[in-house]
């Protein structure tokens, strides 16, 4: 699969003046909520209008989606407002389904993803449909299975293609629900630039209040749309209700959110700027987070040293690391100085926290 500009064709055919948007509840609940969202968001910036009818959940005996009957209902939202409608398929029998009733968008989920079996058989179900198809990112931080599993829909003629980044799943308590990895986001764009991508900062943050923000780094980051869950109760959703939105609060986030647009030569440097400065914030937090994790280990140093009455500094094992670094610095084009400054800094800050165990 080679990157070319007929990817964007489907995204660009519908002559946008702002990003794409998709939105509605993670799961159709019923035919009245269902039909209420919609209405609701028939008259916005809302695109497409999401809902969820299989829903796969980690361990059984939770709402598992209302399955085909969904379908009808949003049949009836094409026709009571005239929105285009989406859900999400996860193996062939969905594919089918929602071919025969005319779903204008699919889109695959991250545990289907993860699967090449899986993808290979949703694939096979999709061949030459002229329907756009969605791919989110698996739920492990792997780029070439995110790739993998978009070039299987694309080698069965699927031409209207895009991608969704919806974070990857962690052991690690952070505050997010599913870590974003903006790295692999922007990797991922310097691929493909041409395939439209899709940020879903509902599954991102797992919280109504972070939304806001992760949209306006994906738009910073030059993504072309967003997909946020939006319910009309959200407090009392059978899914996920943490995380979405009323369709007033979606509304608002849409017209808060800024977003650059080319217009001229001097427009589109300003752009490419603000995409690399937003890449280097990025950057900058990941930085920062790793250094909060590296304290944390220096405070359980200290504790055990404290335990065994040994001295902070231990001046052999520090020349080792220094060492070590300044290697690992010159291999990714960083000079010895700066390693020198930075790691001495580092040490420093270990050897603070350390102290403040020992003498706490």
């Amino acid at each position: 699969m080679e990157n070319t500009k007929e990817m964007r064709t489907w995204l660009d055919d519908m002559q946008l003046d702002h990003p794409l948007v998709i939105a509605g509840p993670c799961s159709a609940e019923t035919e009245e909520q269902v039909l209420k969202i919609a209405n609701d968001l028939k008259d916005t910036d809302v695109n497409y209008y999401r809902a969820g009818i299989w829903k796969p959940r980690t361990r059984p005996g939770n709402f598992e989606g209302v399955g085909a009957l969904g379908l009808k209902w949003l049949n009836k939202v094409q026709k009571e407002t005239g929105m285009k409608v989406c859900t999400e398929v996860a193996n062939a029998a969905h594919v089918k389904l929602a071919l025969e009733h005319d779903i204008d968008m699919l889109w695959i989920g991250a545990r289907s993803t993860v699967s090449p079996f899986i993808m290979q058989e949703i694939a096979d179900a999709l061949e030459g449909t002229d329907k756009p198809v969605l791919i989110k990112n698996p739920v492990n931080p792997d780029l070439s299975l995110w790739l993998g599993g978009i070039e299987r829909i694309y080698s069965s003629g699927v031409k209207n293609i895009g991608a969704i980044h919806r974070g990857f799943s962690t052991y690690q308590k952070t505050k997010y629900r599913n870590i974003p990895e903006w790295q692999i986001a922007i990797e991922f764009q310097n691929k493909f630039p041409d395939i439209p991508l899709i940020n879903d900062p509902s599954h991102i943050t797992g919280r109504r209040d972070m939304i806001f923000d992760v949209s306006q780094t994906a738009l910073d980051l030059n993504f072309d749309g967003l997909m946020i869950e939006t319910h009309i109760d959200p407090d009392n959703a059978w899914s996920d209700a943490a995380q979405q939105v009323t369709p007033s609060t979606l509304v608002q986030i849409m017209k808060d959110l800024k977003i650059r647009k080319e217009t001229d030569a001097e427009a589109e440097y300003t752009t490419a700027l603000s995409n690399l400065r937003a890449q280097i914030d990025v950057i900058d937090n990941q930085i920062i987070e790793l250094l909060g994790k590296r304290m944390t280990s220096a405070d359980s140093i200290g504790v055990l040293k404290k335990k065994r009455n040994v001295a902070v500094l231990q001046s052999k094992r520090w020349n080792e690391i220094l060492g070590k670094m300044v290697l690992e610095g010159e291999q990714h084009g960083l000079s010895e100085e700066f390693i020198l400054r930075m790691f001495k800094a580092i040490h420093q800050e270990s050897i603070n926290h350390q102290e403040k165990v020992i003498n706490g």
